[in-house]
């Protein structure tokens, strides 16, 4: 959607786009851009970026006449139902129908359900059409999730970071379209580790009711006093700073508890904590925490629905608490920040439970799920060409009567049989 904002699914694409540049031909396509004139993050050796649409304030301003009135229109494409709809709008989706419009062959990738859909629905039969979901399926309005189970099925695949995921979207949509877990790779931490002597406990992520940093300033609230020689520092930005910082100032712990801001070495910062914690209502697979825990840091985080529980083992390498339970929050941080040998024994245990999402596995499986569809398109084009030395079979991929049959199915609303996938049998 936004490659020029920094978040697990931007830093997760740019992490699998750079590994796979070092053997094909790799583009990120961000449908726009706001506010800031280069990305957050560094864009990958040999991955070009390219910008569907400049929303910056100055561009916009500065719009011709015609191409205004596209921006002050609602989008007719991005589903109404997706979170970030008003994000979108007749001009960006004149872009997008002009990039689609190019795209004839490869492998096209949608990282969040409102760009699934418009790749189910217009991509080309000749380009294989993937579909990545980095949140779960119970997040979802039950009307993005309908329009979902009825557009879906148009994909080749559709990915999943967790399996407790994969098995719901199995359910709802059956055996089409196949539906595959791949769990983020563990970003390169660059070596740093974290001593686990620091009286600092960190957390980071966007400054939104998603991530519930009022949790976490609610429960140091109760931590602070016990431990008075430690410090909380939360790093990004985001709408909610305002009401945070009035929170902190609120419970009266703001010489503990800081707003940091945003900041592109967070791979340091999380080498001079000794506890990481996430309070998020809702999560796919949590890209910090593998860096957290990369860097040698034990976590304690509420158990939202997926993420979590699927990298942290409770009692081993941190500790997993309900999410509505503010108490037990409270005191998991309190036992791990009061006990310097388990939570140093804990933080050894998160190397560990790190290097099981190694990056050069989870692309070499990528690459190779990748590699399969893409021969199976060009067989289904095959397939699609009958051997006959008649001119009409060469030209159109089918006899005369094949194509009024194919015709008269599309009128009845049904689509033709396609040739079905020996991966899914």
């Amino acid at each position: 959607m936004n490659a020029f904002a920094v978040g697990g699914t931007v830093r997760a694409t740019f992490t699998l786009a750079g590994e796979l540049a070092k053997r094909h031909d790799v583009e990120i396509v961000s449908a726009y851009r706001l506010r800031t004139a280069d990305p957050a993050l560094p864009v990958p050796d040999g991955v070009r970026l390219r910008t569907l649409t400049d929303l910056r304030a100055g561009t916009v301003e500065s719009l011709p006449p015609l191409r205004r009135r596209l921006y002050e229109q609602p989008s007719r494409l991005f589903s109404s139902n997706d979170i970030r709809y008003r994000n979108f709008s007749l001009l960006t989706d004149v872009a997008l129908l002009r990039f689609l419009a190019g795209v004839r062959d490869g492998i096209l990738i949608g990282t969040r359900p409102g760009l699934n859909l418009i790749v189910a629905h217009l991509a080309s039969d000749s380009v294989v059409r993937v579909g990545q979901d980095h949140l779960n399926l119970k997040s979802y309005h039950p009307a993005l999730r309908a329009n979902m189970r009825a557009a879906y099925r148009r994909l080749d695949l559709l990915s999943t970071l967790t399996e407790r995921d994969a098995a719901a979207y199995r359910e709802m949509l059956g055996d089409r379209p196949p539906v595959e877990c791949f769990p983020n790779p563990a970003p390169d931490v660059g070596g740093r580790r974290a001593s686990g002597e620091e009286k600092v406990v960190i957390a980071a992520g966007r400054l939104t009711r998603q991530k519930a940093f009022d949790r976490l300033i609610d429960a140091w609230a109760h931590v602070a006093p016990r431990h008075p020689d430690w410090q909380l520092r939360i790093f990004g930005e985001g709408s909610k700073r305002g009401a945070l910082q009035r929170r902190i100032e609120r419970h009266g712990i703001a010489d503990s508890a800081h707003l940091m801001g945003f900041t592109d070495r967070l791979h340091d910062e999380l080498a001079r904590a000794s506890l990481y914690v996430m309070t998020s209502r809702a999560e796919g697979f949590p890209m910090v925490l593998l860096e957290a825990m990369g860097v040698g840091l034990p976590v304690v985080s509420v158990d939202c629905y997926t993420g979590p529980s699927d990298i942290v083992t409770d009692g081993v390498d941190g500790r997993i608490v309900p999410e509505e339970d503010g108490p037990a929050l409270v005191e998991a941080m309190s036992e791990l920040m009061g006990d310097d040998a388990k939570r140093k024994a804990f933080g050894a245990k998160a190397l560990d439970a790190a290097a099981r999402y190694d990056l050069a596995t989870i692309t070499a499986r990528w690459e190779q799920r990748l590699t399969q569809l893409d021969a199976f398109r060009h067989g289904r084009r095959t397939i699609a060409r009958p051997c006959s030395a008649s001119r009409a079979r060469r030209r159109c991929g089918g006899s005369r009567d094949d194509r009024r049959r194919a015709a008269g199915m599309e009128r009845a609303g049904r689509r033709p049989p396609r040739p079905v996938d020996p991966l899914r049998a």
